[in-house]
């Protein structure tokens, strides 16, 4: 093996490693700041979508999270327990489950609007870092979500 390609497949430069360790980093550091919610990582994505559309079909969230909706199906249940959702039938198709935020879940939001700053401030983190970083994990995913339709 020649040096070029000892250092192109060393770990520490490939893109898959830095951001595999980065997003379990990143998720363990949300860990503090979501216990006082009693959220879960997870759960509190849940919870940002629904605070954004009020209600949602279990498929229209788990298209917004791109998530499967069996692997969503749970978190809903655990949110429902908290008393920060409720669930009922579609009115127009029995077969729809709509998830919607409750009054608990509503005022929950106004406690959740410290999260970000503190995630910036834990992660050292400027205005100008993460608008950077969603540019190109936006450009990541669209890539990866046009990869695999192809």
């Amino acid at each position: 093996m020649t040096e070029t390609t000892d250092d192109l497949l060393a770990l520490e430069s490939q893109l898959c490693f830095a951001l595999a360790v980065a997003s379990r980093g990143v998720i363990e550091a949300y860990r503090t700041e979501l216990e006082p919610l009693h959220l879960t990582h997870p759960q509190y994505l849940v919870m940002l979508a629904l605070w954004e559309h009020e209600s949602c079909s279990l498929s229209q969230l788990a298209t917004l999270l791109r998530l499967e909706p069996a692997t969503l199906s749970p978190m809903v249940k655990r949110l429902e327990k908290l008393g920060y959702v409720s669930k009922r039938r579609g009115a127009a198709d029995e077969r729809t489950l709509v998830v919607a935020l409750t009054p608990e879940g509503r005022a929950l939001r106004a406690d959740a609007t410290a999260v970000p700053l503190a995630m910036m401030a834990k992660l050292q983190l400027t205005d100008d870092d993460v608008t950077k970083l969603r540019e190109v994990t936006s450009r990541l995913i669209a890539a990866t979500s046009a990869a695999r339709a192809s």
